[in-house]
């Protein structure tokens, strides 16, 4: 890896890959609404200032969370490995796939079955070959059993597959559903790309699945997380089974602590702890003003020897997987 270039973000660059984070935002988004139609006085400046300014530079508009892997196969064909698709999927694709040409979408790995990673299913229909009558390849769907339950009495006509006598067809989006183990023993394949599966408390009554890829750059995914259970923490940690390159986690309000979320003190914590090379934040609310938390966390990197910083949406980082 010292014979790659490293990118603006410190990342390094050594392939066609890329990570294209789509969403780095709550599950409510920011702006926050309400304080676009009940504004404080004075308003709340990173809502406002989200709203005044186009995509690309604009790094306080966030979308539900969401990971694009773009990924270049050994036999040197791209892959696009979507993790999550939120509320705001469709808005994600009008600004994102668009800008970065993203083409299709090859695999989709679920983290859980909260609204803010699963009810953009229906608009994959948008981004999947069009046929009136659903003749198309399907496009494949990795997700833990409890999920599968979940979507399948939330959207059972994205489940179903046989119609009952009498009813019509209709487009709907087309899947393939793999269940996977909550377990870091059990890794799948996705698109030709490895997973290991990252069980984390989000909420001590509900496990979401962080994700560990990468053979070349070790990069883990980790989105929905209050704690970590002491055999995941091992698999990515410099003081366990080794040090990762890249660690995106999950950071909700920059002070305090929350019940089913890391908040940026115990992100910081856990950061620590696990020692990755680099660190990308995701997650955020309206807490976090991009400019002024980086510059933050820019002297707090310098101070500990980890570099931290928010992602934001829209952000490509070529990777070496």
């Amino acid at each position: 890896m010292e014979n790659h270039h490293e990118d603006q973000n410190g990342v390094v660059d050594g392939s066609r890959s890329a990570l294209i984070f789509l969403g780095t935002g709550c599950s409510s988004a920011v702006p926050n609404a309400m304080c676009l139609i009940q504004p404080s006085d004075p308003p709340c400046h990173v809502c406002f200032q989200s709203m005044s300014l186009p995509p690309d530079r604009n790094p306080n508009y966030r979308c539900n969370t969401s990971l694009l892997i773009d990924y270049c196969h050994s036999d040197g064909k791209q892959y696009y490995i979507l993790i999550d698709v939120g509320k705001n999927f469709r808005e994600q694709v009008l600004r994102w796939f668009t800008y970065h040409k993203i083409p299709q979408v090859d695999s989709i790995i679920l983290t859980h079955e909260h609204a803010d990673a699963i009810l953009g299913l229906d608009d994959i229909r948008a981004v999947q070959p069009h046929s009136p009558t659903n003749d198309i390849d399907p496009t494949p769907v990795y997700l833990a059993q409890y999920a599968m339950e979940s979507i399948a009495m939330k959207f059972p006509y994205l489940v179903r597959k046989k119609l009952i006598e009498g009813q019509e067809v209709r487009r709907v989006a087309q899947f393939e559903w793999n269940i996977i183990e909550e377990q870091v023993d059990k890794p799948f394949v996705a698109s030709g790309l490895k997973f290991i599966p990252l069980p984390v408390m989000h909420g001590e009554d509900y496990i979401s699945l962080g994700f560990l890829f990468g053979e070349n750059c070790r990069v883990a995914y980790i989105s929905d997380v209050s704690r970590f259970p002491s055999s995941t923490e091992y698999v990515i940690s410099k003081t366990g089974a080794g040090q990762l390159d890249l660690l995106i986690l999950d950071t909700l309000y920059q002070k305090g602590s929350h019940n089913v979320h890391f908040c940026l003190p115990q992100t910081l914590d856990a950061v620590k702890r696990i020692c990755p090379r680099k660190a990308l934040l995701i997650g955020m609310t309206h807490d976090f003003d991009h400019h002024k938390d980086n510059e933050f966390l820019a002297e707090w990197s310098k101070r500990e020897g980890i570099p931290v910083q928010l992602a934001h949406d829209g952000l490509r980082i070529p990777v070496d997987l």
